[in-house]
């Protein structure tokens, strides 16, 4: 009986569901969302990448809307993460290796206020670590301007339509081939060196 019983007690142990990974959200701009998906598409812990827009007051604003400038959106990368494998401050090391911190209202090729760099918090802790982290890139002495990357507070997210997401998956070359016409990894190269992409 005890034998059974104990057959049967390793039996609901191996048949037990895996428990769900826990889930957070981090949202960044870093110019094109196109390019801020693949640097946390590789990362481990990170569950997935959606890009989209943030920021403005209209509700589920359009690409042509926001590519206006008039919406007062930015183009934005939401990543959903297992905070026990991957941590909030990791996710920040790599937002800075792929961005221009220096620039204002623009990233590499993209001008205006939509292309802007900032990050958007969820809570105390997640503005507090990231003022952090500016400041310790502002100390460093790397940078010989002045960061112009926003840390505001979280807004609504809107999801792009769907022919943006993956877009590089999707469309290798011509992802490709607007990154290089863009200058992205050159000008990275230049801010970061070896760091370039934070991984």
């Amino acid at each position: 009986m005890k034998r059974l019983a104990a057959l049967l007690g390793l039996w609901t142990v191996l048949t037990a569901p895996a428990a769900a990974a826990e889930e957070a959200t981090a949202i960044f701009a870093g110019g094109c969302f196109w390019c801020m998906e693949p640097p946390y598409d590789k990362l481990d812990g990170v569950i997935r990448t959606t890009s989209g827009y943030s920021g403005g007051e209209k509700p589920n604003p359009t690409y042509k809307e926001v590519s206006s400038g008039r919406s007062g959106h930015i183009e934005v990368v939401e990543i959903v993460y297992d905070p026990a494998v991957v941590s909030y401050e990791k996710l920040l090391h790599v937002f800075w290796r792929n961005i221009d911190p220096v620039r204002a209202n623009a990233q590499f090729c993209d001008v205006g206020p939509q292309y802007r760099s900032a990050i958007f918090y969820g809570n105390e802790s997640e503005r507090e670590r990231a003022e952090a982290s500016k400041a310790e890139l502002e100390a460093s002495g790397r940078l010989h301007l002045p960061i112009a990357t926003e840390i505001l507070e979280a807004a609504p997210f809107y999801p792009a339509e769907s022919y943006h997401q993956d877009y590089y998956l999707k469309n290798p070359a011509r992802y490709a081939y607007y990154r290089w016409g863009c200058g992205r990894d050159q000008r990275l190269k230049e801010i970061w060196g070896d760091e370039a992409g934070g991984h």
